[in-house]
Parts: C-alpha cells; structure tokens; sequence
C-alpha cells in the first residue's frame, strides 16, 4: 500500500529537498496552537454538558488538526506543476460533494440549513471544500488567459459564468457568508490577473446589487441587518450574541482576564468555540492578545502576497494570491463580525474556530502556500 501511495502521489512532480517558509509556518503554527487552547477553554462545560467529557471536542479537535497536517504535508510537497495536476481532481470532488447535499440520506439540513454532508462517520462541509477548488480552478484558467484580461467579454466575464452557479447552489444552502468569501476572492483573483478597475467596479456593483437583495429578501437576514446597527435594542433577543461579544471584548480590556479564567464562554456567548472565538480570546488576552492574533494574520497575508509578487509563473501567482485571499479575508470578516462593524455571517476563524472540515481546508490553503514559498535548504 505504502508503494502504491508514493508512486501514485510520484506522478504530480514534488519540490524536492527544499524548507518550509518560516514567514508562513511559524504564524500559522502559532495561530493553531492557541486556537487549540482556546477549543479546550471554550468547550470544556460544553463537552462535559453534551456527553459527560469535558475533553470531548478537544479531542475531537485533535483529530482535525491531525488530518489537516497529513493534508498540509502533502500538499506542500508538490511543485507548481503537481499543483495544476490537482486542480480538475479537486473541483470534481468539490462539485460532487456540494451536489450531493441534495441526495437523500447524505445531506443534514440543521437549523432549516442544508449545509453539511454525512460521509460514513465523518460529517463535511462542502462550501469550505469549494472554496479552495474555486481558488485553483480560477488559478489555472485565468492564467490561461492573461493576455485578454483588458477585455471583459474574454477575461472576467467567463469568470463570472463559472463562479456563478456555484455560488447560486451555495446560497441556495443558505450560506450567505461563504457566498460572499466567494465573490470576494473572485474580485481578487480578477483584479490580479490584470481586470481593469472600471470592469470590476460595474461587475462589483452589480454582484453587491445581487447581495444586497438576497440579504433583504429573507426576514432573518433582515433582522441580522437591523441587529447589526443597533444590538442593544434587542439584548435579548436577536441582538444576544453581539452584545455578548460586546461584553466579552469589555471584560478584557487592554491585558486581559487570563486565559481561561473569562466567563462568556460559560454558555453566555453562543457559538464562542467556533464563530466568535475572537471574543473569549479578547477576553482572556485583551486588546494585546486581540492584537498579537491580527498581527499574525497580517504576517501570512504579506508574505503570501510577496510570493505572489516573486513568482514568475503566472498559475502559481494567481493561486498565491487566491489562496492568501481565502485565508486573511475570512480571518478579517470574522473579526469584524466579532467587533461589530458588519453584520454576523456564520464564517470561522481559520486556524482557531473549532470545526472539522474547516481546519482541514486552512491547513490544506497553508500547505499550497508553503509549496509555492520553498526556499532552496540550506546546506
């Protein structure tokens, strides 16, 4: 078996002996290690009132980080060449995974969602899986075609034709959130590719048009809306979370309370181990906890973007710039969900939200990133 494997994953051409961009790992490797301690803070009373262990998402969590770092190992082996191998492998299984939230038996409809997929004992999520396809996919066609990005009938316009269903069936979920990652990172990746910004204006008025009228025309979007601008008029009702977060961030002033020792995440802050983990760190660490994460991030956003820049393949630019997109614009909507500034979409903290398949994939997106940024050893 273990032959078979190494002559199979043989055919995608790695880098070789090459290290690891430390401006990459060492953030990421931080950031994980403290969402992993803020997954055990956060769900201690939880595991111990929902089944009796207190260590039960803990090491359920394990398990996730366990396969997300065999997923980042192999991934961050391949060379740009292995990279664009995978790409019609991963959008076919993305495709087929978020088509079969629709067959009977395999897909979970929770809170009147139909987001997750029941796959043998693993349950997945297939819009983090399409995410990350859509980023390759868009990778190597827009680098096919670099030369025609001026005209918006040959370049962003085809774009636009092949994002769109997929974010049609994603919102039809619903899933507002990953709906809206998914035209974000479209723009970026257009606007690399050389879109002009008169094109990606209209098309971006056009596409908020869209976002804006699905955002009104369901009432618990609307609600979200109306709670967004102003939580304390409903405190106890749909403005709960926020003013929650609101008092969590308060709580933790400057230095915080020290890990562990907030409260909010004793069933006051719904959903404190996954979307609003932000806030039990603000709580325990402060403004300078809260600052350090930020920091972190923004240290993985430039040194991806400078890859980007450095490389002088056209794909592997594209999905530099993709995959650093996918990363830094989901940790910023989520923090500015946490703060208030926009309303709450239901978008994990990459690295540090508690979640399967949403850890597996920010490792995955990582593991690219690390292919793309090897540095010769050093010898």
């Amino acid at each position: 078996m273990a032959r078979y494997l190494k002559s199979w994953f043989a055919r995608f051409e790695t880098v070789g002996a090459r290290r690891p961009d430390p401006w990459l790992w060492v953030p990421a490797a931080v950031l994980l290690m403290l969402g992993l301690m803020m997954v055990l803070d956060t769900t201690y009373f939880l595991g111990l009132e929902k089944t009796g262990d207190p260590f039960h998402f803990f090491k359920l969590q394990l398990v996730h980080i366990a396969v997300g770092v065999v997923t980042l190992m192999l991934l961050s082996q391949l060379s740009v060449y292995g990279l664009r191998k995978i790409v019609w492998p991963l959008a076919s299984f993305a495709g087929v995974l978020l088509v079969g939230l629709y067959v009977p038996g395999l897909g979970i409809v929770r809170g009147g969602a139909r987001r997750w997929l029941h796959l043998g004992p693993a349950v997945i999520e297939p819009s983090e899986f399409v995410k990350i396809a859509l980023v390759f996919l868009l990778a190597d066609f827009l680098s096919r075609r670099i030369d025609r990005m001026k005209s918006f009938a040959a370049g962003a316009l085809p774009a636009f034709v092949i994002v769109a269903p997929v974010a049609i069936l994603v919102l039809k979920q619903p899933d507002f959130g990953n709906t809206v990652m998914i035209a974000a990172v479209l723009f970026a990746m257009l606007f690399a590719a050389g879109a002009s910004l008169k094109q990606l204006g209209v098309a971006g008025a056009g596409a908020l048009g869209v976002l804006v009228t699905q955002a009104v025309a369901k009432s618990y979007r609307m609600k979200r809306l109306t709670t967004f601008l102003d939580p304390w008029a409903t405190a106890r009702g749909a403005g709960f979370q926020l003013t929650q977060s609101f008092i969590a961030l308060g709580e933790g002033g400057k230095w915080g309370v020290g890990l562990g020792v907030g409260r909010q995440k004793m069933f006051y802050l719904p959903a404190a181990h996954t979307d609003f983990v932000f806030a039990v760190i603000g709580e325990d660490f402060g403004l300078v906890g809260a600052a350090v994460v930020t920091g972190l991030f923004l240290v993985i956003l430039f040194r991806g973007m400078k890859i980007a820049h450095d490389e002088p393949d056209p794909f592997a630019s594209l999905l530099a710039v993709g995959l650093t997109s996918l990363l830094s614009l989901q940790a910023l909507v989520n923090m500015a969900v946490v703060i208030g500034m926009i309303p709450t979409k239901g978008l994990p903290l990459p690295f540090l939200s508690y979640g399967g398949t949403a850890i597996v994939i920010s490792m995955a997106t990582l593991g690219a990133l690390l292919a793309l940024g090897r540095r010769p050893a050093v010898r």
